[in-house]
């Protein structure tokens, strides 16, 4: 199947069975440049494997993931490394900031991976901060801050390269309401001041709503509910 006119990354019949459990079972969606999509289901229902696949972190066993223009399993792990290190950016539940470094090298990090020189990587990581409203934090290690500090933290650090897709899995799932909503508010408000696509996992309603449009996955199966309706 050809992907849908301007669809960015699009998912098709992804099979994936770990044993004799089956993960994803014809799960696929497609996602467009600036579209926030959140992916919802009970606790084992395989959203959390199709985040992966679309990544390129998890190879399904069957089905196919076209990103770009480009078929994910048709590239080498070389390819993919380069995808997720430029191209994709990645918010996780408990942020998992490097505790050695500070709030602004974590930022920085991503950059520097990809050979920005250092001052050039914290300046650009420094904006970020200040449009996620934690640059005071800079200095401080990721332990001497809030969770909800850390996970705004962990989205600029996810937005710095200027990613064209955002992989965020249960981004507000360690944190109370009240900063979880400011984490989904600062989140979609950056992705779309960059045109950015935001794949978001989640089981909370309240979280999900800060998207465009509800993907379910239920037993490895995904319905589109816009186009339920």
């Amino acid at each position: 199947m050809t992907p849908p006119p301007g669809s960015l990354l699009t998912a098709e019949n992804l099979y994936k069975a770990y044993g004799p459990t089956n993960a994803l079972d014809g799960a696929g969606f497609s996602i467009h440049p600036g579209e926030v999509v959140a992916i919802m289901g009970p606790s084992g229902s395989g959203k959390s494997t199709l985040l992966h696949c679309l990544a390129g972190i998890v190879t399904p066993d069957s089905g196919t993931i076209t990103y770009d223009g480009r078929v994910l399993s048709s590239m080498s792990d070389t390819e993919r490394s380069a995808l997720r290190r430029s191209e994709f950016g990645f918010v996780f539940q408990f942020g998992q900031l490097v505790p050695e470094l500070t709030c602004v090298e974590n930022v920085a990090l991503p950059l520097r991976l990809n050979g920005t020189p250092r001052k050039e990587a914290e300046r650009t990581a420094l904006s970020w901060m200040q449009r996620l409203e934690v640059d005071d934090l800079r200095g401080k290690r990721p332990g001497e801050v809030s969770g909800g500090q850390g996970q705004r933290v962990a989205i600029a650090r996810a937005l710095v390269t200027g990613p064209r897709v955002v992989f965020a899995d249960e981004p507000t799932g360690a944190l109370d309401s009240l900063n979880g909503e400011r984490v989904m508010e600062l989140l979609t408000e950056a992705a779309r001041s960059t045109n950015a696509a935001v794949v978001l996992v989640t089981h909370e309603a309240r979280v999900a709503a800060y998207s465009d449009r509800e993907i379910v996955v239920r037993d490895g199966k995904s319905r589109d509910m816009e186009r339920a309706v």
